[in-house]
């Protein structure tokens, strides 16, 4: 597996891959991988000739008061494990290389609609940076294809969009969450668990496990919401939000059959998130 940090490097390589012919599968990451992210290069591999993987902690998609400077940067074990899962090739650029004016001077794209509410009604701006870099990405790699986790439901719904407005010619592949055994839905921010932390962790999943069960079972929506969030408190967790939508992220109607359950908690150092499908009774 190459390493490359400089856009003009990533252009010629790309350029030859594209005169052979070869069929280019995009993973972006921001790195500190775990099986997750693993999943997403195999997922790339079964589609590809060539998969790219990138990791940048893109500063755009954070607020003030988050944890950007304290997002954990593994370049050495990332690589190792990239190279393990059989990815042709790492985009690790530095930030100056991505926002050579700054962040102020930067063109921005924002998805209207799709953003709004959950994590981007907590998260103020987190999808335009999402949207922002996720273009650039695509703009200088060009892939056919690229793999991105439901974990993060709303980001991917964000991604569809995006290609789809800007009829951009990329296939996306959404790849299903990858849970610890205890039902944790894998993610970076777990390493900021505390032993303790990490034990209570798998409450947001079984949380949203009884939610569905009592959803599908012909609960009102309202009070199985309402339960479960006194259950997540109950639990040691502060919810952010607790929301049961349509699978396109569209409020529920009568004729809604499929729809998605979504949250997002605070435990401890960690913001988790996660979501669960539904199917609802007529």
């Amino acid at each position: 597996m190459h390493t490359l940090e400089r856009i003009a490097a990533l252009h010629e390589t790309l350029a030859e891959a594209r005169r052979a012919g070869r069929r280019i599968g995009l993973v972006p990451t921001m790195g500190n991988l775990h099986e997750g992210h693993l999943a997403l290069v195999a997922e790339a591999r079964r589609h590809a000739d060539l998969v790219v993987a990138t990791i940048f902690v893109n500063p755009m998609q954070f607020g003030a008061g988050e944890d950007l400077d304290a997002y954990p940067r593994t370049l050495a074990e990332d690589q190792a494990k990239l190279a393990a899962a059989g990815c042709d090739l790492l985009f690790a650029p530095q930030t100056a290389e991505i926002y050579p004016r700054g962040l102020e001077a930067q063109t921005r794209v924002r998805v209207p609609e799709v953003s709004e509410g959950l994590c981007g009604g907590s998260r103020p701006g987190h999808f335009d940076g999402v949207a922002t870099v996720v273009t650039m990405l695509f703009n200088l790699v060009q892939p056919h294809l690229a793999c991105f986790g439901e974990k993060d439901y709303q980001q991917l719904a964000v991604i569809r969009r995006l290609v789809a407005d800007l009829h951009l010619p990329i296939e996306i592949i959404g790849v299903p969450i990858v849970r610890a055994t205890d039902g944790l839905a894998l993610s970076s921010r777990n390493g900021y668990l505390s032993e303790v932390e990490r034990a209570q962790a798998p409450g947001l999943y079984r949380t949203l496990c009884e939610l569905r069960d009592a959803l599908e079972a012909g609960g009102a929506p309202g009070d199985c919401l309402a339960d479960a969030e006194a259950t997540l408190a109950k639990r040691g967790f502060t919810p952010d939000y607790l929301e049961l939508r349509a699978q396109d992220l569209g409020p529920l109607t009568d004729a809604t059959r499929h729809a998605v359950i979504l949250a997002a908690a605070q435990l401890g150092p960690a913001r988790l998130i996660d979501n669960l499908t539904v199917n609802l009774p007529r």
